[in-house]
């Protein structure tokens, strides 16, 4: 099977590897803090047995920007500071969404795709590859994460943070083959202990 990796030699690159930026500065108060963060980050590298992500071709590093929920400008400004730091590709998700609109607060104020969208015409990101990441979720038959394929959505079920942190909070599992068991270790213990302290 060709990987990735065949695929960025064959174009000459020389050594490419992945490089896991979380974000390290200022979040909302309800939201996983760092530590646990890259906790989880380091169980699943250490812990996957497919070892999917290649961890010796994988770089773990801490992005010390703090999250601004600024929208479309963030979202550039995440990309350019890639660019920057040597970064040829950059995989976008969903980094503007969660803002919820004004008129509407049932509805988010950016599409889940406008990120990637603003970037592909986002000046000075010219040297950037953008890799638009497809919307997963949980895919009830196959237990396990899958790109969502809106034909079959009775399906799926999408697992938000707040719904996920609240599972860890009330000590249940999520669903078989939601997250690898050691990552969700992590965060179910982290979240217990704030359980107990309180």
């Amino acid at each position: 099977m060709q990987t990735t990796r065949n695929l960025l030699i064959e174009q000459n690159f020389q050594n490419p590897v992945l490089l896991l930026h979380p974000l390290g500065g200022w979040t909302k108060d309800d939201d996983v803090p760092i530590h646990v963060r890259i906790a989880q980050y380091q169980a699943f590298l250490k812990e996957d047995p497919d070892d999917r992500l290649n961890r010796s071709r994988t770089v773990l590093a801490i992005f010390p920007s703090p999250v601004c929920y600024a929208g479309p400008t963030e979202v550039q400004w995440h990309a350019k500071t890639r660019m920057v730091a040597g970064a040829n590709f950059y995989i976008v998700g969903r980094d503007p969404a969660g803002i919820p609109h004004p008129s509407n607060k049932s509805k988010d104020l950016y599409e889940p795709t406008h990120g990637s969208r603003v970037l592909t015409m986002a000046p000075g990101l010219n040297q950037l590859h953008i890799l638009p990441f497809k919307v997963a979720a949980y895919h009830r038959p196959s237990k396990t994460m899958m790109f969502y394929d809106p034909s079959k959505h009775e399906e799926f079920d999408f697992i938000s943070g707040s719904r996920m942190r609240n599972i860890a909070r009330t000590g249940q599992q999520p669903p078989d083959g939601f997250m690898l068991s050691a990552g969700w270790n992590v965060l179910a213990s982290y979240y217990q202990s704030l359980t107990v302290g309180s």
